[in-house]
């Protein structure tokens, strides 16, 4: 039962200019540094002619778990559900559940006698756990005819995976998996955000990369995406704790044309975002989506608005790992710091 708000204090970056368009990015933070930073790397894509973002997968996954009486019995369901003559009348049975729920496939691992299936399916402009969770029951129904000594232990294995780290993720993707990239002219380095490309290529060499491996690593390869995930999530009303997946993130930065320019980007493998149920329906997160033109579900092209969205995400990380990036190479993190914090401003009448 609701009682009441917490307030977080909401700021705009931008323009972010992507695939020829612009966009005003909501963030909502309590940290005062984070909003101007991207907006400084908003203003760099700008000026060296706009970013370019690709959607490669766009599939919402979960994975029950079940066990048999030995591991024999375990292995024949998932030749079952892996022989390619099944998957129609399997997605028949998944389809049922919703109009815009839609099976992709499904991958399967044993262990002993118990097998994970993980299913993934589209789910229109919803993030769509709720949708795939059902469509998922059907299925589990249907196999209890062929399958009558199979144990449902429970509808979420952990092999979907959500809300933790995990390398299937990483390989696979969940949700929404996009690249987004630009190359930003040396001049533009220079004065906008006052380094060099040799430092950020070493830099990232060093930091993202090799520091990144020699930490262990999970789909951490970044100076800091979780930090644009987390407050475009919580301005737009996706669930929060859904960053720890959707932060997956390679940040890559090399030299190109003679060494003049920097050839940035981010690769994000599961972008978990939907522009239609949840807290997208709350009136401010509602009139961020509304800001951003992705708000509610697409009757044109079903599920484009929930793409786009994960589009504009990944463009906002490339925008805020460009600038935090060169805020290090600068040496400037502490200064900018200290300058941006929220401890030297009052804040407690900004909502009167």
């Amino acid at each position: 039962m609701p009682v009441g708000y917490v307030q977080i204090p909401v700021g705009i970056a931008g323009p972010l200019l992507l695939n020829g368009r612009e966009y005003s990015v909501p963030m909502a933070t309590t940290e005062g540094c984070l909003v101007a930073s991207t907006n400084r790397g908003c203003k760099a894509i700008y000026m060296s002619g706009g970013a370019t973002g690709v959607l490669l997968r766009d599939a919402m996954t979960r994975a029950p778990v079940v066990r048999f009486g030995t591991a024999k019995r375990a292995a024949e369901l998932k030749f079952f559900l892996e022989d390619p003559l099944n998957f129609e009348t399997l997605a028949i049975v998944f389809n049922r559940s919703s109009r815009f729920g839609r099976l992709q496939s499904i991958k399967c691992a044993i262990a002993g006698k118990n097998l994970f299936m993980r299913f993934s399916c589209s789910t229109g402009d919803a993030m769509g756990m709720n949708m795939v969770s059902k469509g998922v029951q059907n299925v589990l129904d249907f196999l209890q005819t062929d399958f009558p000594d199979m144990d449902v232990i429970g509808i979420s294995g952990n092999y979907c995976s959500d809300k933790k780290p995990a390398a299937v993720n990483w390989i696979e993707g969940r949700g929404k998996s996009v690249v987004c990239e630009a190359i930003i002219k040396e001049e533009v380095v220079k004065k906008v955000l006052k380094t060099n490309v040799a430092a950020l290529v070493e830099l990232n060499m060093l930091k993202n990369l090799t520091g990144s491996a020699m930490a262990g690593a999970l789909g951490g390869f970044n100076a800091h995406a979780s930090n644009i995930v987390s407050a475009v999530y919580i301005a737009t009303g996706q669930d929060p704790a859904q960053n720890v997946e959707s932060s997956h993130c390679i940040t890559m930065m090399e030299a190109v044309n003679d060494g003049k320019d920097l050839h940035v980007s981010v690769t994000m493998p599961s972008i978990e975002v939907g522009t239609v149920g949840g807290g997208t329906q709350l009136a401010s997160q509602s009139a961020c989506l509304n800001l951003l033109g992705v708000k509610g579900a697409s009757k044109d092209s079903p599920g484009s608005n929930s793409r786009l969205l994960a589009t504009i995400v990944a463009g906002s990380v490339l925008a805020g790992e460009l600038s935090l990036m060169s805020a290090l190479a600068a040496g400037q993190l502490v200064q900018s710091h200290l300058k941006y914090n929220r401890s030297n401003k009052d804040v407690t009448k900004a909502s009167a």
